[in-house]
């Protein structure tokens, strides 16, 4: 095999991986962040090396908050007004 062909067929692979991924997290997020979380629970064992660890930091999904920026009590909203 050549190495030009071989480089096109890299660079469709690349591109269909990336397709590929982009579709599932539009139909199926809740899986791609099973997938997030599982993936970095690996890499994340003791034992592992520090590039990997730090890897699956990186990749792992962020916490799923409660709602609101200060933890979903849900009595930040506005204030009614006073009377006098």
């Amino acid at each position: 095999m050549e190495a030009g062909l071989l480089v096109q067929y890299l660079i469709i692979a690349v591109a269909v991986l990336v397709s590929a991924w982009v579709v599932l997290k539009k139909q199926a997020p809740g899986t791609v962040r099973k997938l997030r979380g599982a993936l970095a629970l690996a890499l994340l064992k003791p034992g592992r090396a520090a590039w990997l660890q730090a890897l699956g930091r990186k990749i792992a999904p962020p916490a799923a908050g409660g709602g609101g920026a200060c933890g979903g009590c849900d009595s930040c909203g506005p204030t009614p007004p006073k009377q006098h």
